[in-house]
């Protein structure tokens, strides 16, 4: 069964994924702090002003984060940019432990049922948003009109923490991704010129309201667009907020292909150490990548 609609020219790989995002706060050792005790992540690197955070047992790290002293918190709307990123856990038991976890220690969040995931909802200390989930099964996700079914429902608690079995939380487990990013945008179409026509994802949803879901190879989204904050300022230097992300190339001749695309959009593409790099309409900016 056709999933989506593919891009019209350059598609990326089907095992594209989300690598790392660098994010700007404003006090370092508070938001280590953070991402130790409420996400179970771990240091990898630290100096005066930054620091980078994995999970469990790996090497590579998924979270960046750069201290600017002073950068304003996120406000309660929003700004055009970061909506949240999200904590991808490699099963439904290691979720359900989270659950216990923050309920042990405190921690308030939003929770919800989208079919295809079960998701936690937190704001870290600068009010960056945070989604920690697990999917379900792929062969589980109904396909409508071309389109993968997502909603929001209320989340089954007490069923998600009895997949746990019992066992406690022990931090974040090895396997542990950063599954999808989602922005608050100012326009979808501009944002599917970007993201679907440049970048080269496919639309996977396209009629949840104000919003437009993408990705590689099937996925439900590697990104998710929304115009919820519209009117908003977008995010500057002067703010807590998303600094780039990054997304994973199996292929090197990929590369090419890409900025050529990016590049024929009309959007600003630079080869940087390695990578590509290029910004969205609201500044946005991804960093893509061999492994």
């Amino acid at each position: 069964m056709s999933i989506g609609i593919a891009p019209p020219g350059f598609r990326l790989p089907g095992a594209t994924r989300i690598g790392q995002v660098s994010l700007q706060v404003s006090d370092l050792s508070r938001s280590v702090w953070y991402y130790e005790r409420v996400l179970g992540l771990h240091v990898i690197q630290q100096d005066t002003d930054s620091a980078s955070l994995g999970a469990g047992k790996d090497k590579s790290a998924i979270i960046h984060l750069e201290e600017k002293p002073g950068a304003r918190a996120v406000p309660r709307r929003g700004l055009l940019g970061l909506y949240h990123f999200a904590v991808l856990l490699p099963d439904r038991a290691a979720l359900g432990r989270f659950v216990s976890h923050l309920s042990e220690i405190g921690e308030r969040a939003g929770m919800s049922d989208h079919l295809v995931s079960e998701a936690i909802y937190l704001s870290d200390p600068d009010g960056l948003g945070i989604e920690v989930y697990a999917d379900r099964p792929r062969d589980t996700w109904a396909i409508a009109n071309g389109q993968i079914a997502m909603a929001t429902k209320p989340l089954d608690v007490d069923d998600l923490i009895a997949a746990a079995r019992g066992e406690r939380w022990s931090g974040a487990p090895s396997g542990t991704t950063i599954g999808h990013v989602h922005f608050h945008v100012g326009d979808i179409e501009q944002a599917a010129s970007f993201y679907h026509a440049a970048l080269g994802m496919d639309k996977i949803v396209w009629n949840y309201p104000g919003a437009l879901f993408l990705s590689a190879g099937g996925y439900h989204h590697h990104v998710g667009t929304n115009t919820w904050a519209a009117g908003s300022a977008v995010a500057t230097d002067e703010d807590a907020r998303l600094l780039h992300w990054e997304l994973i190339l199996p292929e090197d001749g990929s590369l090419d292909s890409a900025e050529q695309s990016i590049a024929g959009a009309g959007f600003t593409v630079k080869r940087e150490d390695g990578f590509l790099s290029a910004t969205d309409p609201w500044d946005i900016r991804v960093r893509l990548r061999s492994p």
